[in-house]
């Protein structure tokens, strides 16, 4: 359970998880259901992203630009060139501020996910828990994990940071409620 945080208090918990993505550099876009195709839209500047089979093509609909499909695999320089990547995700830790990819539907093969300049991760409220220990059970050990914990980033020998070294310099949440 995250220090401070009851999880069963599901606005806290949504609270802290919202608060860590920030202090990590990354955007949070928070609405319900119904406002999510729009605040999508708002929040994604790009004119080309990857959009993995199972994405929630619903989503998409207030968003002018055009999705890149990843079937056949696209190169890395075809990854390179395109501007985003969309995704949803297997489950969220609010204590880390971590988004955790399974490559299940929505989510895309690893590559994808890295390559692009922005990704913006759909992440429902039931999917963040308060704490990895309440996370790990829900995950299938034999699927390939990945967990993002804000923007890519690292920090030379003088501490100096540098965003988009392993991934996507830009990390954008749509948190929906309900």
């Amino acid at each position: 359970m995250a220090p401070g945080v009851d999880p069963a208090d599901r606005e806290a918990v949504l609270a802290l998880f919202a608060e860590r993505l920030e202090e990590y550099g990354a955007a949070v876009h928070r609405t319900d259901a119904s406002g999510a195709a729009a605040v999508l839209a708002a929040a994604l500047p790009a004119r080309r992203a990857v959009v993995p089979a199972g994405f929630p093509v619903q989503l998409l609909d207030s968003w002018t630009g055009q999705q890149v499909a990843d079937e056949p695999p696209l190169s890395r320089e075809q990854l390179d060139g395109v501007e985003a990547v969309l995704t949803t995700c297997a489950a969220a830790v609010a204590d880390s501020g971590t988004i955790v990819l399974d490559a299940g539907p929505g989510q895309g093969r690893r590559a994808a996910t890295l390559l692009p300049d922005l990704h913006l991760c759909v992440v429902h409220a039931r999917q963040v828990h308060s704490s990895l220990p309440e996370v790990m059970p829900r995950l299938d050990p034999r699927r390939p994990l990945t967990w993002i914990s804000g923007p890519s980033a690292t920090a030379d020998i003088e501490m100096i940071r540098v965003q988009g070294v392993h991934g996507p310099r830009r990390l954008t949440v749509l948190l929906i409620d309900g």
